[in-house]
C-alpha cells in the first residue's frame, strides 16, 4: 500500500476543502453580510476551519514529500474513503464552532456528531438535516452548507482528477471508484479530460439555473443556494418551508434541473457534439424518464380532488393545476434523491406513500449526482429476471442480455445482483440497527420512521415519513442513531464497496 502517495493527495483535497471555506466567507462578507452576533461567529467559524483545513494539508502533505507516483486500486478506494470521512469532519467543523459561541445547550449543532451529520449530509448530496429553524443560521453557514453539495454532487474527488495531471493513469482508476454508477466510461480519451469536462458542464448549468431561478422572484443569494442543492440532487434549502416557500415558477425550473441532474452527464457531451439521437436513444434515459412519468401519473390520479397541504402548512385546493405541479415535483424531488418538498406528502394515503417509497431505491441515472440503485442496475436486474423465466420453458436457449446496443457479460450480471441484494441488506440492518439504538439510548421509534430513515440515508435521499417526513427532521435521534446514518450516507454515495473494503483484512495485506 502506497500509503505515502494517499497522504500525499488527501493532503491536496484537505487543502482545496480549506481554500472553498474561506472562499465562501469572503463571498459572504463582501456581499451578504451583517453585523450580528451570528453572523459575527459564522464568519470566525468559517476562517478557523480554513486555517485549520490548511494546517492538515501541510501536515498531510510532508507525511507524502517522498512518495513514489503510483496509485493502484487499493490505493485509489483508500483515497476515496477518507476523502469522505475526513471531509466531512472539517465540512462539520464550522457547524460546531458557531453553536459553541451563540447556541445554548439543547441545539443539535452542541454536538460534534449532529454537525458531522449535517456535514456528510451536504457532501453526500443527502440533504437530511438536524435543524428543526434553518433561519436560525447565519447567511455565510447556509452558503456553506450549500456549498457541501454543490462540490460533493459531482464529487470531490473527480474535481481532484481534473485539476491534478499528475495522477495519470492512476487518476482513472481514482474516477472509476467514485463516479456513481455501475461502470463510467470515458466520454475523451483520458480521464483528466472527462473529468475536466463534466465539471465545465455542471458549472455552466448552475449559472443557467441561478439566473433563471431570479428571473422567477428569488434573491441571489437563495437562487445561488437552491442551484446548487438542485444540480447537487442535495436538498438542502434556505428556508423551512423548502421549495414550498417559493413561487409555481421557482418550482418548475427547479423540476427541470432535477431532471437533468438525475440523468448521465455523460450524455451532455454527445448533446455538446450535436449527437441528439444518441441522447435520446439511451436506453437507461429512456427509463428514467419513464419512471417519472408513470409515477407522476399515478401521484396526480391518487391526489386529485383532494386538498394538498404545503410544507409552511397552508392548505390548498386539490385542482388538476395544483394536484399536478406538485404530485410531479414530489416524484422528481424523489426519483433524483434531491428530497425538496413543496407539500406535506405524509399526510397522503398509502399508494402514494409507497410509489414515493419504491423510487427512494429506483434512484437516478448513473453518471449523474442522484443516489438510490441506479436506473441501470434496475433495467439489467429486470433482463436478468426476464431471461431466467425464459430459461425454465428454454432451457437449451442461449440469449444474451443487452442493453441497447451494448451486451451485459456474466460479471457485470453479478455484479448487478450482488449489488442490489447488497444494497437491500444493509437498508434492512440500518432499520434494524435503528430500532436497537433508540430503544437503548434515545426516545424510542417507530417501524415506518427507521425504515424510511435507513432508505433515505442509504440511497441519499433526505426525507423519508412519519418522524423523518417532509416537514421534519433528524435531530431528534440519539448520537449512535446520527453517526449509524452517517455511515449509510457514505455507503450509499459512495456504492458500498469503496467503503466496505476497508474492513476486510486481506485489503491492508501485501499482494
Amino acid at each position: 500500500m502506497n500509503y505515502r502517495f494517499v497522504c500525499k493527495h488527501l493532503g491536496l483535497l484537505t487543502g482545496v476543502l480549506g481554500a472553498s471555506v474561506l472562499i465562501i466567507s469572503a463571498l459572504d462578507w463582501f456581499m451578504w453580510w451583517e453585523n450580528t452576533p451570528a453572523e459575527i461567529a459564522g464568519t470566525k467559524a468559517l476562517l478557523i476551519t480554513g486555517v485549520v483545513g490548511w494546517l492538515f494539508a501541510v501536515i498531510l502533505l510532508g507525511m507524502g514529500r517522498k512518495a513514489e507516483e503510483y496509485l493502484g486500486r487499493r490505493e485509489a478506494m483508500l483515497l476515496v474513503a477518507l476523502s469522505w470521512i475526513f471531509g466531512a469532519a472539517l465540512s462539520g467543523l464550522p457547524y460546531f464552532l458557531w453553536s459553541i459561541e451563540v447556541t445554548e445547550a439543547g441545539h443539535p449543532f452542541r454536538d460534534f456528531t449532529a454537525c458531522y451529520f449535517e456535514a456528510m449530509s451536504g457532501l453526500t448530496t443527502t440533504g437530511a438535516t438536524v435543524l428543526s429553524d434553518i433561519h436560525v443560521l447565519p447567511t455565510s453557514l447556509l452558503l456553506w452548507r450549500s456549498t457541501t453539495h454543490w462540490l460533493g454532487g459531482l464529487g470531490i474527488v473527480v474535481l481532484f482528477v481534473a485539476v491534478l495531471p499528475t495522477l495519470g493513469v492512476g487518476g482513472k482508476k481514482l474516477f472509476n471508484v467514485e463516479a456513481p454508477g455501475p461502470s463510467q466510461p470515458g466520454v475523451k480519451p483520458r480521464i483528466r479530460e472527462t473529468a475536466r469536462l463534466l465539471w465545465f458542464i455542471y458549472v455552466g448549468m448552475t449559472i443557467a439555473q441561478t439566473v433563471l431561478l431570479m428571473f422567477t422572484g428569488m434573491n441571489l443569494f437563495d437562487a445561488i443556494c437552491h442551484t446548487f442543492a438542485t444540480l447537487a440532487t442535495g436538498g438542502f434549502s434556505t428556508k423551512n418551508a423548502s421549495a414550498g416557500a417559493y413561487t409555481p415558477a421557482s418550482q418548475i425550473v427547479i423540476i427541470f434541473f432535477m431532471i437533468l441532474a438525475g440523468a448521465n452527464f455523460g450524455l451532455y457531451y454527445h448533446i455538446l457534439q450535436g449527437q441528439f439521437k444518441r441522447f435520446w436513444r439511451d436506453p437507461e434515459f429512456q427509463l428514467y424518464l419513464g419512471v417519472i412519468t408513470i409515477a407522476s401519473v399515478i401521484l396526480i390520479f391518487s391526489l386529485y380532488g383532494n386538498n394538498l397541504v404545503l410544507t409552511d402548512g397552508t392548505a390548498i385546493e386539490g385542482n388538476v393545476a395544483n394536484t399536478t405541479l406538485h404530485s410531479v415535483f414530489q416524484v422528481v424531488s424523489i426519483q433524483t434523491t434531491t428530497g425538496f418538498g413543496t407539500v406535506n406528502s405524509d399526510l397522503w394515503g398509502f399508494v402514494p406513500k409507497m410509489t414515493l417509497l419504491i423510487l427512494m431505491f429506483i434512484g437516478g441515472c448513473a453518471g449523474s449526482t442522484g443516489g438510490g440503485i441506479k436506473v441501470i442496475r434496475i433495467l439489467v436486474g429486470f433482463k436478468i429476471i426476464v431471461a431466467e423465466i425464459e430459461r425454465v420453458f428454454r432451457p437449451n436457449v442461449v440469449r444474451s442480455i443487452k442493453v441497447g446496443n451494448s451486451v451485459i457479460d456474466p460479471a457485470m450480471r453479478q455484479g448487478v445482483l450482488v449489488y442490489i441484494l447488497g444494497i437491500i441488506a444493509i437498508f434492512v440492518i440500518g432499520a434494524i440497527a435503528l430500532v436497537a439504538i433508540e430503544q437503548n439510548y434515545g426516545q424510542g421509534i417507530d417501524i415506518v420512521t427507521a425504515v424510511t430513515a435507513s432508505a433515505a440515508t442509504l440511497h441519499n435521499v433526505g426525507p423519508g415519513f412519519e418522524r423523518v417526513g417532509a416537514i421534519q427532521n433528524y435531530g431528534w435521534f440519539s448520537s449512535p442513531s446520527l453517526a449509524v446514518m452517517s455511515l449509510l450516507m457514505a455507503l450509499g454515495r459512495l456504492e458500498v464497496y469503496a467503503l466496505l473494503v476497508l474492513f476486510v483484512p486481506t485489503f491492508w495485506r501485501k499482494p
